[in-house]
């Protein structure tokens, strides 16, 4: 039996953030905490969504204690901010930080005795829906917007909390690309290897069958075709990654990702490394790992990244077609080939245990051990 979790409700295309005032009031809901960075609110983005929520007389407070990889504590300053100022939804404005905040936030507050955030890691069994939460993305990556699943950063233990709860999951998302427009080239090169990243896993992973493939083939496609014009801020790159990286979320969410994922987490926990950045630069090698494991999906792998000839080609050659086509495309948005400028082989030990611990590891499609990540992260620096 395979099970399939969406939104109730998402909104596409420009302008797509003037529909949240309907949902709010036609919800029922009085009071809505705003869940945002600090970077989106100095830079002018969140108050984009605070004007549609002000022109529309709907009262709202703004929550800004969110770090990049959010922390135990953020999500505990968050429930306490949700109490004391009596919201009943919230609003979360940015990537995967504010949204895998506002989830835990939002489990935490319908879930009382989860108030600890690291009885949440894994698949937490919490009962209640989490408090209603409307998601606009302003990056075009994560998919946080569609997932069952949020990272929590356990700054104590260096390591990286992987949460899989299905009563998690925002009952709207809000895709806008004008929320992502300002976006820099860098975080939109990141963002968007992290979106193929989810794809490319989540259609190998050994959880794959035919509902999640045709998600993530055609975000493979779309993601291949939009990703260098988003980078180079063409409205059309930026519409296009908007959709690509929410139909992979819609795929990976429910049937999980792999290694890749798995060594990332602790990189973002270690050294703070940007995880779209840490995601595109293990791709292709841990491609080159599990190859063995995939039988002949790298050849569909290639063609959805416009190889052409992949019918003519043989398994090897399809193999190493899709993972050079992943190579040229993380070069032409420039995202660095190796980890020798994040890496310090003294924490390798740390890292590669810490990787093997993590939630995504089981669903890699090839079996795996310590010392073989030990040394995918070696071959790397």
């Amino acid at each position: 039996m395979n099970r399939f979790v969406l939104n109730e409700t998402s909104y596409h295309g420009a302008g797509a953030i003037n529909a949240i005032p309907d949902e709010v009031k036609g919800r029922g809901f009085k009071k809505v905490m705003v869940a945002s960075d600090p970077d989106l609110v100095k830079f002018g983005v969140s108050k984009k969504v605070t004007d549609v929520l002000e022109n529309a007389g709907i009262e709202y407070e703004l929550f800004t204690d969110i770090k990049p990889n959010p922390t135990i504590q953020n999500v505990q300053a968050g429930v306490a901010k949700f109490k004391e100022i009596g919201a009943d939804c919230i609003v979360a404005i940015g990537g995967g930080s504010s949204m895998d905040t506002a989830k835990a936030v939002g489990i935490i507050i319908a879930n009382p005795e989860f108030a600890d955030v690291r009885s949440l890691e894994g698949v937490a069994p919490t009962k209640n829906k989490c408090v209603p939460i409307i998601a606009v993305p302003t990056t075009a990556g994560t998919a946080a917007e569609v997932t069952i699943n949020y990272v929590i950063t356990d700054a104590e233990k260096n390591r990286k909390m992987v949460c899989v709860d299905v009563h998690d999951i925002p009952v709207v998302a809000v895709v806008d690309p004008d929320m992502m427009s300002s976006m820099p080239k860098g975080l939109t090169a990141a963002t968007g290897m992290d979106a193929l990243t989810h794809a490319i896993e989540g259609y190998i992973t050994k959880g794959a069958w035919a509902l999640s493939d045709m998600f993530h083939l055609k975000a493979i496609e779309i993601i291949s075709k939009n990703l260098r014009g988003a980078v180079e801020n063409t409205a059309e790159g930026r519409e296009g990654m908007a959709l690509g990286q929410y139909v992979a979320g819609m795929g990976f969410s429910n049937v999980g990702l792999g290694i890749v994922h798995s060594m990332a987490h602790p990189l973002g926990a270690l050294y703070d490394t940007p995880h779209g950045v840490a995601n595109a630069i293990l791709l292709p090698t841990v491609m080159e790992y599990n190859a063995p494991a995939t039988g002949d999906k790298y050849r569909d792998i290639a063609k959805a990244m416009g190889v052409e000839g992949t019918e003519d080609m043989s398994i090897e050659e399809a193999r190493k077609a899709a993972i050079d086509a992943v190579k040229q495309l993380s070069h032409d948005v420039g995202i660095p080939a190796d980890l020798k400028e994040i890496v310090k082989e003294e924490d390798i030990p740390f890292l590669a245990q810490s990787a093997y611990d993590d939630a995504c590891r089981p669903g890699n499609p090839r079996d795996t051990s310590v010392e073989e990540i030990t040394a995918l992260y070696k071959k790397l620096i």
